[in-house]
């Protein structure tokens, strides 16, 4: 049953990268850009953030978990090249949204291809503060899931303070 809320919840987060996209999609390179009093300065750091987070997990899994049936194939040789994220990654507000679709897709195959069993796998991950951490794999898509929840509400934020309306959650 885990499974099927997981692809609910995908595309829940889905749905609503796509209104808030359709907000950031009319706001100039300069409100894209403007720099707020916070840990990510901008909207453009935040989509960064939330990008290359989601990015990061989803080719860690396919990368490097056995699951029972995606190979590590699955999304092709040319969607995960070798990056080094920074806090900004994209050209402009087109290229994120772009980019952010195709990702909210492959999320959505990805999670619709896991069994029970690729859910209740112990995933032993390293953190990026050297720690090490054992995590059901489950419990971690929904994590990630809370971390975009986290950070649109930033980005809502940063679009009241620009006088842009923007109820998309």
């Amino acid at each position: 049953m885990i499974g099927y809320d997981l692809i609910e919840y995908a595309k829940d987060n889905k749905s609503t990268n796509e209104k808030m996209n359709n907000i950031i999609e009319n706001i100039s390179e300069e409100e894209w850009k403007k720099e707020f009093n916070g840990y990510y300065k901008s909207i453009y750091e935040l989509c960064s953030h939330i990008y290359s987070a989601d990015f990061n997990w989803f080719k860690r899994f396919i990368q490097n978990c056995d699951f029972e049936i995606i190979n590590k194939d699955f999304f092709g040789k040319d969607f995960f090249p070798e990056r080094i994220f920074t806090k900004t990654i994209f050209k402009n507000i087109n290229e994120y949204v772009h980019m952010r679709k195709e990702l909210d897709e492959i999320i959505i195959e990805f999670i619709s291809k896991l069994s029970e069993n690729d859910l209740n796998k112990i995933l032993i991950v390293n953190g990026s503060n050297g720690n090490i951490f054992e995590l059901i794999m489950g419990e971690l898509i929904f994590y990630i899931f809370k971390h975009e929840i986290h950070h649109r509400g930033m980005i809502s934020l940063y679009l009241d303070m620009l006088g842009i309306e923007n109820d998309y959650c």
